[in-house]
């Protein structure tokens, strides 16, 4: 008698929950796919990742036309209809989570939509959105069920003057003025959406810095050429009371002087970090162990506690990115199936797609400062590069940090239009102890912006084409 395929169950079809399905699938396993969307592609996809970087791009095609002058080629002042750019915006959408829906048919796997809560650890019961009622016993499940904004209850306000990234992607107006709170991702990234559009937009965060995290000089540098674009951006700051008024919100800031502001802003956006969705999962019913935050503990293997369910992406915490989820789901995928390829990366890519972008892996000089780290560093100033001043974008850098003793390459940090492509080299050479000698000796296509990453290893040791390096 042949044995029985495993049947998995993935709860939620974000970046770590539909691919992880797929893989299952493509193992031969039985899936069965839950989320209350019409279509897989979760929250980055409906919501995040997908639709911001459609505007964005928007925003970059403002910015070329803005700069074309200088070229030889004028154009009129843009004008912007933010019900065509949302339609866009949704088109993009809808085609992407449409052919995920094709895909998911074509390896046979059960897309339900509705809520999954555990009834106990091989039980799952489904609340479809319809209103209909569906058991699954699955051999294992995968937990892949994300995020949400994370609300501050003291600022939180019933009005549509503060909203948060899913309202803000809907674009129903351009606000006179917009607060951002949080420099992180999300709120740089919306910044730069409302500041093209003609909002008058602040940032505050209550670090020292924005971005917290990243590399000094990639902020450093990313402020010179974007901070113009922003009316404030006020660091180690801390909102304390947001009232609505007649006219939009007043905000009290007290700053790192100890200082109490007042403005008042047209909206507010709210962008302080995402809460993990794992309270409505019924996991007190199962082994599931969670953390203070409600994070779920796992281990290397992406096993919980219950040996009968996984959990990925976004509700382990950690690094909240699309690609990690992803690889944390195959990872799971290949561990319930007995194959090799566990989730053990050297590094994970973050990349912010503002204008310039801003990416890095690795180590920063910051983490190995704090963790007393011998490190060597080179630099190499877009300035220099003959295909960054052909588009006019000499305002980037690219950044190597490498093992002094073996020349290992340990970080690498790029601001610059078209960063977040260029990082993956690096990504490459991180995860295959590649040295700085070993990027150099590539030869790299010319005129290209990746021929940075070449000469900021070949700057590692002195003898960099395009940057005089006097000898010591």
């Amino acid at each position: 008698m042949d044995k029985q395929p495993l049947h998995i169950a993935v709860i939620g079809a974000g970046p770590g929950g539909y691919p992880a399905a797929f893989y299952a699938a493509d193992l031969g396993m039985t899936v069965t796919l839950i989320d209350p969307e019409e279509h897989p592609g979760g929250v980055c996809l409906h919501r995040g990742c997908i639709p911001t970087k459609t505007l964005l791009h928007g925003i970059a095609v403002i910015h070329e036309a803005a700069s074309a002058a200088e070229f030889g080629i004028t154009f009129s002042e843009p004008a912007i209809d933010i019900v065509r750019m949302r339609r866009k915006k949704d088109e993009v959408v809808t085609s992407l989570t449409s052919g995920l829906m094709q895909l998911a048919k074509q390896r046979g796997v059960t897309y339900l939509r509705g809520r999954a809560v555990f009834r106990e650890s091989r039980v799952l019961e489904v609340t479809g959105t319809d209103g209909s009622q569906h058991e699954i016993t699955p051999d294992y499940t995968i937990i892949a069920s994300g995020s949400r904004p994370a609300v501050i209850p003291s600022l939180h306000l019933d009005s549509e003057r503060l909203i948060y990234s899913a309202e803000a992607l809907n674009i129903t107006d351009i606000p006179e003025s917009l607060l951002v709170v949080g420099g992180g991702y999300i709120g740089l990234e919306m910044g730069t959406i409302y500041a093209a559009l003609g909002s008058r937009v602040s940032i505050v965060e209550l670090m020292d810095t924005i971005l917290p995290g990243a590399d000094g000089d990639l902020v450093r540098t990313y402020v010179r050429s974007a901070g113009p674009s922003f009316a404030e951006i006020l660091t180690g700051a801390r909102v304390e009371t947001i009232v609505e008024t007649a006219d939009g919100c007043e905000v009290t800031v007290r700053t790192k002087k100890d200082e109490r502001l007042t403005r008042s802003y047209a909206k507010v956006l709210m962008t302080v970090g995402r809460t993990p969705n794992s309270d409505t999962l019924g996991l007190e019913r199962t082994g599931v162990l969670c953390d203070e935050r409600g994070f779920i503990k796992t281990d290397a293997s992406l096993r919980t506690n219950d040996p009968a369910i996984y959990a990925i992406g976004d509700v382990v915490g950690g690094a909240m990115l699309a690609h990690k989820a992803t690889a944390e789901g195959k990872a799971a995928v290949n561990s319930i199936a007995g194959r090799k390829g566990g989730y053990a990366p050297k590094t994970i890519p973050a990349v912010l797609f503002t204008d310039p972008e801003i990416t890095w892996c690795g180590l920063t000089e910051q983490d190995a400062r704090r963790e007393n780290i011998p490190v060597k560093t080179a630099r190499f100033m877009w300035g220099a590069s003959g295909r960054a001043a052909s588009i006019g974008r000499s305002d980037g850098m690219t950044k190597i940090i490498v093992d002094p003793d073996s020349d290992r390459v340990l970080g690498v940090g790029i601001v610059g239009p078209g960063a977040g492509e260029l990082i993956a080299e690096a990504v490459l050479a991180i995860e295959n102890g590649l040295t700085a000698a070993d990027i150099a000796a590539a030869i790299h296509p010319h005129p290209t912006l990746s021929e940075t990453m070449m000469e900021a290893a070949e700057a590692v040791h002195g003898y960099c084409t395009h940057l005089y390096q006097p000898r010591r």
